[in-house]
């Protein structure tokens, strides 16, 4: 019987052939899976019988190697989604614009965003380690176009296409660890790689300031992905492992499985929607001609792609670019929402504490970066703490829960801030929202994979990684909308008929001589102003972990069967 090039299929009982993805989530535990629910067919994914699993084809100094290389791109990545929260008064400074700065960020989002899926299916087809180092190539073409930069367009341009390079790198050491290791140690591997997603993301802001305080410049802060890229590039050509999800296909057969219908319909809602909200107030009106046509044409075009993804217009229901499988099942979709919970609550206090130390206190670019010390020893203990122990244990809702809280009470705390607070308060608020998101934002990741068929695993990762990289995203562009919109309003009260371009200078942190000439009664009222503000960010941190908790109660209680021995 023939099937679609790619397609898992089993031999069920009854001689028909039963798709992988048909079978949804169970890793080969229910011969009925087409009359079972998906939520059951979950359930037993957690009662499998112990297998042993098949053994690393690389091990010891080589292994050792290999994961330094491929953790090396995840940590910068990270450092590019957080490295402009403390270079932008500087590089406002050098091309004097900061009409364009807001897209400094937005573009490497936007482009990270959009691209999630699209790189998430292509590593589901393509092999494994080629199209890795397709993307670090990209990546460090992004970063030598921003380190280069001769103008604010050049630097935006090459921070979009960094988004498009460093999202299909990430994926792409999800994907290859979790080819390359077992089941059992796989949560171990996946939480290290969160630990270096979490410690290059805190790095950012100060690895930044550190080069923007100094003689090299802000420019080194790209260049430097240059270097390690450069120091990497034997291991990744000549040691890395090649993994083939379609041994024998040619590249004709792989190009034309993905959808490349929905991935531009997708990539369109994301990229209009990120742009109304991080512009409107700020760059644009909200009911002004640019804003409304972007929400117009964000709203058109999802609802494009959920008729392309419910109906598979131009492509099959095996190959859209939206996991909708996963849909099918409670605890995909409540993994997804956490995950996307997560992040936010990794991604605001990152943002935005630097920006209030720079504002309030007056700290240097590194001085206020290296403020997020104590937040990133918490957030990379509690998420190696938590790989470590859903391994040995096989619980996972309990690290939601007491994740979750803590992001509460770490961001309520931080909400009732104000400029006479002290820095050991503030310090031990952010500890919390540390310890708490370190619990539970990577833990989606093994969890997801414990329940799937190995055939489905890429789709896994990009389902996991979209709501990871998409969730904190949205999340952060809503904080930040928040917190220009309130900044500026209050301001211009306090300042009125002043410029509106002398109090976004004010914001963005290159005010500081027209700061100094205004009376002290006015300064003590701005600095308020700007704590208040900061302050209705931190509720999106509160709200996401809010979310976290409820959503957590209704996880499943059971024991993943994470069986096997672990190789080290």
């Amino acid at each position: 019987m023939s099937h679609e090039p790619g397609q898992a299929v089993e031999m069920a009982d009854n001689n028909k052939e039963i798709p992988a993805y048909d079978k949804e989530f169970g890793r080969d535990t229910v011969q009925n899976s087409r009359s079972a629910s998906p939520d059951e067919i979950l359930a037993s994914a957690t009662n499998i019988p112990p297998q042993t699993p098949p053994a690393r084809t690389i091990t010891g100094m080589s292994w050792g190697i290999v994961v330094a290389a491929v953790l090396s791109s995840t940590f910068l990545f990270a450092i590019d989604n957080t490295i402009t929260a403390d270079i932008q008064p500087a590089i406002v400074h050098q091309f004097n614009d900061t009409g364009k700065l807001s897209w400094i960020s937005v573009a490497f989002l936007l482009t990270s965003a959009a691209m999630n899926l699209p790189w998430g299916r292509c590593y589901g087809h393509f092999e494994a380690k080629w199209l890795y180092i397709l993307c670090i190539v990209i990546f460090e073409v992004g970063s030598a176009l921003c380190a280069a930069a001769p103008s604010m367009e050049i630097l935006i341009v090459g921070r979009a296409i960094c988004g498009i390079g460093g999202v299909g790198m990430y994926i792409g050491v999800m994907t290859l660890l979790s080819a390359l290791t077992t089941i059992a140690e796989r949560p171990v591997y996946l939480a290290l790689t969160g630990a270096v997603w979490g410690l290059g993301t805190v790095c950012g802001p100060f690895v930044g300031g550190g080069f923007a305080d100094s003689s090299a410049t802000w420019r080194w802060g790209f260049y430097i992905n240059l270097c390690i890229g450069g120091l990497f590039s034997p291991v990744y050509l000549f040691i890395l492992p090649r993994v083939d999800p379609r041994p024998g296909a040619t590249f004709a057969q792989r190009i034309v499985e993905i959808d490349w219908v929905g991935a531009t319909l997708l990539a369109g809602t994301l990229v209009s929607t990120i742009m109304a909200i991080s512009f409107g107030g700020v760059v644009y009106e909200w009911n002004g001609k640019e804003t409304i046509p972007l929400f117009v044409v964000g709203g058109v075009l999802f609802i494009m792609t959920i008729i392309q993804q419910i109906f598979a217009i131009g492509t099959t229901k095996e190959r859209r670019i939206f996991p909708v499988q996963f849909l099918k099942s409670k605890e995909m979709v409540i993994l997804f929402i956490e995950t996307a919970c997560g992040g936010t609550s990794i991604f605001v206090p990152i943002y935005f504490i630097p920006l209030l130390y720079q504002l309030v206190k007056g700290d240097s670019a590194l001085k206020a970066g290296l403020r997020l010390l104590p937040y990133i020893m918490l957030l990379i203990t509690f998420v190696m703490i938590n790989g470590w122990g859903m391994g040995k244990f096989g619980y996972y809702m309990p690290w939601f829960t007491f994740g979750s809280i803590l992001v509460i009470t770490g961001s309520a705390l931080l909400y009732t801030i104000d400029p006479s607070t002290s820095d050991s308060a503030i310090y031990g608020y952010t500890v919390l929202i540390g310890i708490g998101a370190g619990s539970f934002s990577q833990a989606p990741f093994s969890v997801a994979q414990a329940l799937i068929a190995p055939e489905v695993l890429s789709q896994a990762i990009s389902f996991i990684s979209s709501a990871q990289i998409g969730g904190a995203t949205i999340g952060l562009t809503i904080a930040n909308a928040v917190f220009l919109n309130t900044a500026q309003n209050d301001i211009a009260k306090a300042l009125p008929g002043v410029d509106l371009k002398y109090i976004q200078g004010l914001i963005a942190g290159v005010g500081g001589s027209f700061f100094d000439s205004l009376p002290q009664s006015v300064q003590i009222q701005v600095v308020a102003d700007i704590v208040s503000s900061f302050n209705k960010a931190i509720v999106i941190a509160m709200v996401a972990g809010a979310l976290a908790l409820v959503l957590s109660l209704f996880m499943r209680r059971n024991k993943l069967d994470l069986s096997g021995v672990p190789q080290v």
